[in-house]
Order: C-alpha cells, then structure tokens, then sequence
C-alpha cells in the first residue's frame, strides 16, 4: 500500500554523493531517507578496479566501495529506500517526491545525486570488454595502461583532454574521429597535434573492439571509413569512450536551472539550487571533474547545506537570475 513518508532530508540518487550526504546528514541528527534509484551505487557499482580513491592501500572493487559507502550511511542512522523517485513538485515545501512503488516523500529539503552516465558507442563488443580493456574514464583508469598502446574514441574537448593525458603514461595514443576535423578548443588542438605520441585517423568510426577471453582483454579495434567503407584493424590494449556524459536531470527539468548540457545549476562555491531547500552533488553538477572523491566532497557540502538551510539561517545561493538559465 503506498504511503506517505514526510521527511527533513530526502536525498534521491546513490553513489559517492548521495551516500556521502547520507552519512553527514545522519550525523546532523536529520534522519535522512535515501532513496536509492534503479543504479544502486551508480557508476561505481559497474567499476572494477579502483585505485585513485584516498585511504586505500591497495586496488579495490567499485561495487565493494559503494557497499562499504551504503553500510557506513546506515550505520549512521540514515534510511536505504531500494525504490526510484519518478516524479517531484519543487513548487512549494514540503516537497512532493513519488517514487515507482507509489509512495509520496514530503521532504523539508532535498538533495540531488542521480548522477550522469558516461555516452557508450552501443557496440556489443564494448559491453563484452568494459572493465577489461574499455573504459569510460582516462583519470579512473589510464593507470592500468601504462606503457600500454590505446585509443580514444571522440573528437570533442573531453576526447582530447582524455587523449593528452594518457600520452603521459601510454607508449603510443590513437584518436579515432568520424568526421574530418575535430570540435575540441584550438588551444587543445595545438597541444594535441603537437604531441609526438598521438596520432589522429579521421573520418572513421568504430565498428568493432577486438579482444580475447581468456583472460579477457582488449587487442584491437576495427575501424570502418565512414566515406570509403573500408576495415581495418588497429591494435591497442585499451579503449576509451570520450563522446560525453549525459546528467540524470529529467526528473528536475522545466523546475531547477539546467546549463545546455542539462547539468544542474548551483550557485558558485555551493551546491545550492535557485530552489531553496534544493541542493545538487555530484555528476549531477559538475561536468568537470567527475570523479568519486569530488562527488562525495560535494555530497558533504551538500548535507552541511541542508542542515543550515533547516536551522533557518539565510540562503546564501543567489537569486536564480543572477546565474542565468541554460537547456
């Protein structure tokens, strides 16, 4: 039967930010319910080897942290929903938030962290190698490649960024691009082409990652040219998808101020809305960095915020019209 579940502190979306908020707004006595989402752990949970989180020696497994993460928040005092929130009325407080299962959460204040997903080519073979070779994430993963040929698959800033960067640790770096020059900044461009380790081949796409499974591995990647049709097989060891993010902001959209990526607005230094009470974390908001400890560092704030917007001290987020409004 559904019901109706009032609360101080809701927060929708797992992962580092949302079971970080959990954590500091249980500890503020603000009995938080989290609601976990359809993705319990986000990203994360589909990670395998993690090595750039502080505070652990040695490599450990995303899904491991994030039950870790879930553990600690309810050990704390917070309350794990398994539920998804479908649908929210940020026109007034208490605000209205119902989720699959029917029941309707009247929150005093709310706390974003659905997160953003990582754009796939939609290839069979990329599912089949992700985590063994395919990878979403140069900073999360280049490590694992050092000395290593790869590819990156993309032709805007983030594929080039991706492409300098492991240029610093991989013995030799392919950008692959559909099309017969690139979107990124010029600056980016310069330094790119300037780079004696990358190397660019245009105007093709990927039609097939290569790789063996025992054990499993990526050996290379298939190209079609998108003008002549013509194969060919270029060999790496790794694969990294740089085509952009996509933030889970749909349930907020035509309410809270999305940039044209549909990224949440927050009020610099901040994690506040033009919302009042309404606060976003994570890669909900930030199309920077995206890494896990920046999530759960804006988690953190996000709870601190939550818990002296309920103590009745003034908003500091500026007016919604003082940062403009996007997509």
């Amino acid at each position: 039967m559904a019901a109706s579940r009032p609360c101080k502190v809701l927060i929708i979306g797992s992962g580092p930010a949302g079971y970080t908020a959990a954590i500091y707004a249980a500890r503020a006595n603000l009995q938080p319910i989290l609601v976990q989402g359809l993705e319990v752990g986000g990203q994360l949970s589909t990670t395998t080897d993690v090595e750039n989180y502080p505070g652990f020696a040695e490599v450990i497994q995303g899904p491991w942290l994030m039950e870790q993460m879930a553990a600690q928040s309810a050990n704390c005092g917070a309350e794990l929903v398994f539920d998804a929130i479908v649908e929210v009325d940020l026109a007034r407080r208490p605000f209205r938030c119902r989720a699959d299962s029917g029941d309707l959460f009247l929150a005093e204040s709310l706390i974003l962290a659905t997160g953003a997903q990582a754009r796939w080519l939609g290839l069979p073979s990329e599912r089949a190698f992700a985590g063994h070779g395919v990878s979403a994430c140069a900073t999360c993963d280049g490590f694992f490649f050092r000395g290593k040929p790869v590819a990156v698959v993309g032709g805007g800033n983030t594929a080039v960024e991706e492409a300098l960067y492991l240029s610093q640790m991989t013995s030799s770096v392919v950008l692959i691009h559909r099309r017969d020059q690139l979107r990124a900044e010029k600056v980016l461009q310069d330094r790119l082409f300037r780079n004696p380790k990358i190397t660019v081949v245009w105007n093709s796409v990927v039609e097939e990652i290569v790789g063996q499974d025992e054990p499993r591995a990526v050996t290379g990647v298939r190209l079609r040219d998108v003008g002549s049709g013509a194969l060919k097989e270029i060999g790496v060891e790794g694969v990294f998808i740089a085509i952009g993010h996509d933030p889970a902001s749909q349930l907020v959209k035509g309410q809270l101020e999305l940039d044209w990526d549909g990224y949440v607005i927050t009020a610099p230094d901040s994690t506040a809305t033009g919302v009042p009470g309404v606060f976003a974390a994570g890669d909900l908001q930030d199309k920077i960095y995206r890494q896990a400890v920046t999530a759960a560092g804006s988690g953190c704030m996000a709870a601190l915020e939550a818990e002296k917007f309920l103590a009745g001290l003034p908003a500091e987020a500026p007016a919604p019209a003082a940062y403009g409004v996007g997509a």
